[in-house]
């Protein structure tokens, strides 16, 4: 077994240890997913939660293991590095591994618990959500600064930025779910708006995004930026679509 933690949270690490052990049988539910399950626990005065990846199939099992990091590895150095650059994530603490002589078991992420007031989703559900566009434009300008910093966020989907109100009356965005991350010298205009272009199936958002990150990227038009991020947006929303509709059939013809 490896368990790496940050500098300060040595002295909690037997604690760690009984939570990830025993994970199946302590905690509290937070997130219940089909591949991974988070938990949350108390550590000191702290919240802390910890998610556990779901144990890989036997090819990936090796690859993990001797050829790979483990997502849970990938998402305590991804988290560690964007505080570095200066973006908000969830304070990393630490990451467990359990493999067997067939390679990695079981995979654990452990990061302080973080209360937030919505997140990206919300803008998209419910058209009359306070303060909406402001929001919106701001998360533009955040995900544009992701931009410049080289930071591609393969996960930038609608559920994996927190965002929270601050005492200023703007908003602070925190990423989540992050062991999917590139890191590039400088992205693409291309690159930029295929990031972009899983948020969210509504012309109108595009519209605004697109108005809002013209004003920073100055190297298009933001007639440019819309007409690409609204085709890389189709294109995504058709392709999933499509697999969704072949997986009902698939399901149809196991009956």
């Amino acid at each position: 077994m490896i368990l790496r933690l940050n500098r300060g949270y040595e002295k909690f690490e037997n604690i760690l240890l009984e939570y990830i052990r025993f994970f199946n049988t302590k905690g509290e539910d937070f997130v219940i997913g089909q591949r991974n399950q988070i938990k949350l626990f108390d550590l000191d005065d702290k919240k802390i939660n910890i998610k556990s990846f779901k144990v890989p199939h036997l090819i990936n099992k090796i690859a993990y293991k001797y050829f790979r990091k483990s997502k849970a590895k990938r998402s305590f150095e991804f988290a560690n590095k964007l505080l570095e650059l200066g973006v908000g994530t969830p304070k990393p603490i630490a990451f467990a591994e359990f493999s067997s002589i067939l390679g990695l078991e079981k995979s654990f992420y452990v990061s302080e618990q973080l209360e937030c007031d919505l997140t990206y989703r919300e803008l998209v559900e419910i058209p009359d959500f306070p303060d909406r566009e402001n929001i919106l434009r701001q998360f533009t300008k955040f995900s544009f600064d992701l931009h410049e910093k080289g930071i591609e966020f393969l996960d930038h989907s609608p559920g994996n930025t927190l965002i929270k109100k601050n005492a200023n009356g703007n908003y602070d965005f925190f990423l989540v779910d992050l062991n999917r991350m590139e890191f590039h010298d400088s992205m693409s205009f291309e690159m930029r708006m295929k990031n972009l272009c899983r948020l969210t199936p509504l012309e109108e958002m595009v519209a605004v995004m697109s108005n809002e990150y013209a004003k920073y990227y100055k190297e298009e038009s933001e007639e440019k930026i819309f007409d690409t991020l609204w085709k890389y947006t189709s294109d995504f929303q058709e392709q999933f679509y499509r697999k969704k509709r072949l997986k009902k059939k698939l399901k149809f013809w196991k009956k």
